[in-house]
């Protein structure tokens, strides 16, 4: 028998294993000033991709008002408890209102986090007779809370319908077996490739399959749709989803989160969700904030026009210069280039240093090996300026990998340290 500890020391997962080299730069880094365009990084001013302040809301000085008002007025903590108990107001209910005719559902219900909150929805879903299908590419947020399902799950190739039909047809004959449902799961943009998920395919095959569908919609909130209401609302079959969830720290840039749907089944998850039932209910400063912000989504289309500007501007430049974005739909832009993690490790210090340009650096196992992807965040916020800048920026640490620059830095680094 062995140490639990023991795995622990001796392997400290791909990831963590890079930790002297990387940590405090690469992960974990310390981004200080005002969330804007341009912050601080390592004393340096930086052009900044990796903030998710989509229509720059973060430091509107509306929202600072508001934010700091109900500071004032209420503290930090108020209201204190979970809902069921004692931490419910009106303000949380004209919240969940406001939210639910804003993606045309019938009902809402506030969540503390994103994270816990749709693992927590996932979980009351579904029983142990009930099947999941879910898309392979989902976020961690969606795994873990199927991770929790005592019941049997599949994944779907990503975006792939005749993946799904087929896992579809194997749900739908366990499902007989077992008495049990179906739920689908995608999400409504793939925050890393920035693929719209294919919503309107997935609520098509409702003619052929019997099964609900819930949508992680954390990236489209706020930036997709005519009222910026979702994925679903661009691809009109908003009413096709069946359970809709987003986040506040995306375009509303706070704490937070909801679920949307029928209101039966928002009554049920109310009293069904572990994560809210048990947990203290979201103060009324991002309550308040919240109600602010989504005034503002409501009233100032020009935010989601400049947001969308920028965007076009970013992944056109981009496109025009031969640069590989993948099939975005979306606000998310990534970038992708070949080279091994090292490589990675001294294009993106590269970048920092001495261009002054810091976006996120995604290498493997989140993506194969061999690939680097380097992941923008346009927002409202950026300039023309910014986007030319980091244009050529782009185009200088392409020559640079190409001809074996970072390649040579990342094998003198690895002797000087003795590797």
């Amino acid at each position: 028998m062995r140490d639990l500890f023991d795995r622990i020391i001796e392997n400290k997962g791909p990831l963590g294993k890079w930790a002297s080299q990387a940590e405090g730069y690469f992960v974990f880094p310390k981004l200080e000033g005002q969330i804007s365009n341009r912050m601080k990084f390592n004393g340096k001013e930086v052009i900044t991709w990796s903030i998710n302040d989509y229509l720059g809301l973060a430091n509107h000085p509306e929202v600072i008002k508001a934010d700091a008002e109900a500071a004032a007025e209420h503290g930090a903590a108020y209201p204190m408890g979970a809902r069921m108990m004692s931490g419910h107001t009106d303000l949380h209910e004209q919240l969940q209102n406001e939210l639910a005719a804003f993606v045309n559902k019938q009902a809402a219900y506030l969540l503390n986090f994103g994270y816990q909150g749709i693992m927590s929805a996932i979980d009351a879903l579904v029983t142990k007779d009930d099947i999941i299908v879910y898309d392979v590419d989902s976020h961690a947020c969606i795994i873990d809370g199927v991770r929790l399902h005592m019941g049997k799950r599949f994944t779907y190739q990503h975006n792939d319908m005749e993946s799904l039909e087929k896992n579809l047809e194997r749900a739908t004959k366990m499902a007989e077996q077992t008495g049990g449902g179906i739920l689908v799961i995608s999400e409504g943009v793939f925050g890393m490739r920035g693929e719209q998920g294919r919503l309107k395919e997935i609520v098509a095959l409702k003619e052929k399959f019997k099964f609900r569908l819930l949508v992680d919609d954390a990236h489209g909130f706020g930036t997709l749709g005519a009222t910026g209401a979702g994925a679903g609302e661009e691809q009109g079959i908003q009413d096709g989803i069946d359970v809709y969830f987003a986040t506040f720290a995306k375009s509303m840039a706070s704490i937070g989160a909801f679920l949307a749907g029928d209101k039966e089944v928002i009554d049920y998850l109310k009293y069904n969700l572990r994560s809210q039932m048990f947990a203290k209910s979201l103060p009324m400063i991002f309550v308040k904030g919240a109600l602010k912000r989504l005034d503002m989504l409501r009233t100032m289309p020009e935010l989601k026009q400049k947001l969308w500007d920028n965007v076009n501007a970013l992944q056109n430049g981009l496109k025009e210069r031969g640069f590989d974005i993948g099939t975005t739909q979306s606000c998310v832009t990534p970038v992708y280039l070949n080279g091994s993690i090292p490589e990675a490790m001294a294009l993106v210090k590269d970048l920092r240093e001495n261009y002054g340009i810091f976006c996120s650096i995604v290498v493997y196992p989140v993506i194969p090996k061999g690939l680097i992807l380097l992941r923008m965040i346009p927002t409202a916020t950026h300039t023309m300026e910014d986007i030319q800048i980091t244009l050529d920026a782009f185009s200088a640490i392409r020559t640079r990998l190409e001809n074996g620059t970072y390649k040579r830095l990342s094998q003198a680094v690895a002797m000087a340290m003795g590797e």
